[in-house]
């Protein structure tokens, strides 16, 4: 039986979307190699952060982010999610966070900081051919190029804004305090559900939505212009959600390096997949993705290289469910 389709025959029959997903693994090996194992159409998204290039040495052999020039590192990576574009749905998503790189600039490995261990960068490639010291490399748009010649479609550039970023001994550029996160589709349709993640509207359109439409100054379209003047759409308490999030980066006890936070997740898994579905990550790490999609109620499946970390993330996954318990419970019983 294959893979995918055992794990789905799994599923307790009767139980509501809002039930209890008994749907969760984390496959030990290469990306690659285990999505593989995966059946195609299968997922409906996958939320994931791949190990940067250039950044740390996880100590794990046949690790990605050790590659001697970022054309080999960017090659292993549309390998991997050549094989998500297989497995997900015709409707599916990917959410890709993906931070970037500088040359080295001929500086040495920077030692663990014992009081601030993000900020360890553990492996300094050399500067590669055609780049000269301290050059910002542009791993993220090279990134997404690359998936887009593969077939990918690239919908949109998301913004993480860090209010808290980790601080850097520089004085010649200003402090990094943003990623990107990348929406890709397999297919120029998808599911997107917008109104799970919409947010709170602002004062001014609470202000102008309340107005009688003949009142609203300066909301007049060009002259010429026959449809009269513009009236904001939607409840006039949310709207949209916009492409810059700001969320402060997060910390996992047990986890080496800074880990990105749960609510980057959320709208990810709220958006692009329904209650029930089922959310993959192929570099899994300490368990974000899958503990969000627990707690949301979505059914996960992770790729982790590191056996150290996969027991993380299987240990976090599972106390993520034991919390859901006990809040079902305190429902039933009216505390």
């Amino acid at each position: 039986m294959p893979f995918c389709q055992y794990l789905f025959s799994q599923q307790i029959i009767g139980l509501t979307p809002k039930e209890v997903i008994k749907i969760e693994t984390i496959l030990l090996g290469d990306a690659a190699e285990q999505l593989r194992t995966l059946d195609a159409d299968s997922v409906h998204c996958c939320v994931t952060s791949p190990p940067y290039f250039g950044l740390r040495d996880y100590g794990v052999p046949g690790q990605i982010g050790q590659e001697a020039v970022p054309e080999e590192y960017i090659g292993r990576l549309v390998e991997v999610f050549r094989e998500i574009h297989r497995v997900l749905r015709s409707d599916g998503t990917l959410w890709l966070n993906i931070g970037d790189s500088y040359t080295s600039g001929g500086r040495k490995t920077r030692d663990h900081d014992k009081k601030l261990p993000a900020r360890a960068a553990n492996h300094r490639p050399g500067t590669p051919e055609g780049m000269k010291p301290k050059d910002l490399i542009g791993i993220p748009w090279m990134l997404a190029f690359a998936l887009r010649s593969d077939g990918w479609y690239l919908r949109q550039d998301i913004i993480w804004h860090k209010p808290r970023c980790i601080p850097e001994s520089v004085r010649d550029r200003c402090t990094r305090s943003h990623e990107y996160i990348f929406l890709l589709s397999k297919s120029e349709r998808y599911f997107f559900n917008a109104d799970a993640i919409k947010e709170p509207a602002a004062e001014s359109t609470k202000v102008r939505m309340a107005q009688d439409i003949r009142h609203q100054a300066g909301s007049f379209r060009q002259p010429g212009k026959a449809n009269g003047p513009l009236k904001p759409g939607g409840d006039g308490e949310t709207r949209n959600k916009r492409s810059v999030w700001s969320v402060c980066p997060a910390y996992y006890k047990g986890a080496h390096f800074a880990v990105y936070p749960e609510r980057l997740v959320e709208p990810c898994v709220l958006a692009g997949c329904p209650e029930g579905g089922t959310v993959l990550d192929p570099f899994t790490g300490s368990g974000t993705t899958g503990a969000v999609a627990k707690r949301l109620r979505r059914n996960f499946i992770g790729v982790e290289l590191n056996p150290e970390y996969r027991e993380m993330a299987l240990a976090r996954i599972g106390a993520t469910e034991i919390e859901y318990e006990q809040m079902k419970l305190q429902a039933g019983s009216g505390v």
